[in-house]
């Protein structure tokens, strides 16, 4: 499993107020979240009208998924029309099954004990 995050600049010239600003940035998240099935939210530059600082999140079982959706995305973000494109940077993470980072030396996430108790709530909620 990979996890892939997107940071992005966008800069919004045509913005008179907050307001304005907000609805360009409900606009491009919205469509982004449709379009890839990502998560975006708005991560900066939270007080300024002409600029918002952006974060897009997804997830994917290869590595070359990830980077397929963060070109299609940026690829959107280009052609945008109330707004444009300023600095970007990618960053994709790999983990491996137990829910740690595959890069990092840390103890996994869960221990074997905490594996089975989960599986046994698990199975006795499907049984109602």
């Amino acid at each position: 499993m990979f996890v892939g995050a997107l940071q992005f600049e966008l800069l919004i010239a045509g913005a008179e107020s907050i307001k304005d600003k907000r609805r360009v940035v409900r606009s491009v998240r919205d469509r982004l979240h449709q379009k890839h099935l990502v998560s975006v939210a708005e991560v900066g530059l939270l007080d300024r009208k002409d600029a918002a600082l952006m974060g897009l999140a997804v997830v994917a079982g290869e590595e070359k998924r990830v980077h397929l959706v963060f070109d299609h995305a940026l690829e959107m973000l280009s052609s945008l029309h109330d707004a444009e494109l300023g600095e970007h940077v990618r960053e994709v993470a790999p983990m491996d099954w137990s829910g740690k980072l595959a890069c990092d030396n840390q103890p996994p996430l869960w221990t074997e004990d905490e594996r089975r108790a989960w599986g046994e709530i698990t199975l006795r909620g499907s049984d109602q």
